[in-house]
Order: C-alpha cells, then structure tokens, then sequence
C-alpha cells in the first residue's frame, strides 16, 4: 500500500507539473503576440525579433544571477523595471525596452524564455520559416546540407531552418524531423526495414509450405 500510495503522488505531482507547462505555454503565446504585434505597429519585427533572440541567447542565458532576479517573486515588479531600463535602455529599440517592461510589471519575467520561444515560432510562421532539425552521424558536408534545404524546400513549400545534430549512434544517413513527423534515412533505419521485410517474407513462406503440405496430406 505505500508504494501505491507513492505512485499515485507521483502521478499527481507529474499531472500538476504538465499543467502547470500548459498554463505558462499558454500565457506566453498570448504576451508572444502582443510583442509580435506592438513590433508590427512599429514597423521593424524583423530587427525587434532579432534583439529578443540576443537577449535571450547572450544576455539571460549567460547571466544565471540575472536571470534569478528577474525570475525572483521576491523582487518589486517596479525594480525589476528600473533593473530593465538600466540595462537595456539605449541599446535595443524601445519597442523591446517597453515589451520587458510590461512583462516585469505582470510579474511574468519568469516565462521570458518562454514567451521568446514562442515569438519565434509565430515568427517564422508569418515568413513561412519552418524549423528542421537534420541528425546525422558525422557533420554534413556543405554540399550535402544545401541539397537537403532544396529538397525540402520543394517538399515543404517553406523555407527550413536547420537546426543541425551529431548522433555518432547512427549507423549513417540522416533523420530529419519536421515537427511531428520524422523522416528516417538512416542506414539503421533501413537496416531494420530490411530486417523486417526478411521476417516477414519467412514467415510467409513457411506458412505457404504448411499449406501445400496439408493440401497434399488431404489429397
């Protein structure tokens, strides 16, 4: 009974957690098309979106005591905004300056990396940008990658934007997901197509001699 009872919490405490992600998802995607649109007002998404991606990348992602103050529920919203105009101000347009700042006065700076993640999505789907992550064994040859971006780009009807892996364990070839959807072409993958394909026709055969061997028997 106190193991069933220790899985059940757990279960519990999984359910919240995948909640939890949802609620923030959520809330991102709605502060993601706010920055998006007051960008848009302005005239200059492109180069608005490319300062959120710095910001995330070089400066919250390399600062983790900077990032624990804005996260931080103990500090004042109105700190974390002088803390906002401090650092940013002078140095990435005022549309972002200002973005920040309504994220840290609704207490939302924990989600930035959230909602930055989501702009991006939304981003590239206003310029039919679709992200692409191409798995290989070894790195792809330049050749190799600019045939790959063409052929999806005449599959997809989009642009991809690779985001490039090393899997030593793969035997060879490539997989390259698209969202939800893989595309297997590794050798491993084929290997174990072949496998089964093997498999299968064995069996097949076997079963077609037990028949023509009971045919005969009746006969």
């Amino acid at each position: 009974m106190p193991e069933s009872n220790d899985i059940t919490a757990r279960d519990a405490r999984t359910v919240a957690q995948m909640e939890a992600d949802v609620g923030a998802e959520h809330i991102a995607t709605v502060y993601a098309k706010g920055f998006l649109g007051a960008a848009e007002e302005a005239g200059e998404t492109a180069a608005v979106m490319e300062e959120f991606d710095a910001v995330i990348a070089d400066v919250v992602g390399h600062f983790p005591k900077l990032k624990a103050v804005l996260d931080s529920g103990l500090v004042l919203p109105e700190e974390k905004e002088t803390l906002i105009e401090r650092l940013f101000a002078g140095r990435v347009s005022p549309t972002l300056v200002n973005f920040l700042k309504v994220v840290a006065r609704h207490g939302r700076l924990d989600c930035l990396a959230t909602i930055h993640h989501e702009a991006r999505v939304l981003h590239d789907r206003m310029r039919n940008r679709i992200p692409v992550t191409l798995t290989t064994a070894t790195p792809p040859t330049p050749e190799m990658v600019q045939r790959i971006v063409e052929a999806l780009r005449a599959k997809l009807g989009g642009e991809p934007i690779l985001d490039q892996r090393v899997d030593p364990d793969l035997i060879g070839g490539a997989v390259i997901r698209v969202g939800d959807t893989i595309y297997d072409g590794s050798i491993a993958n084929q290997l174990q197509n072949l496998r089964q394909h093997i498999q299968q026709s064995t069996a097949h055969e076997i079963q077609s001699r037990r028949d023509r061997f009971r045919h005969s028997a009746g006969n």
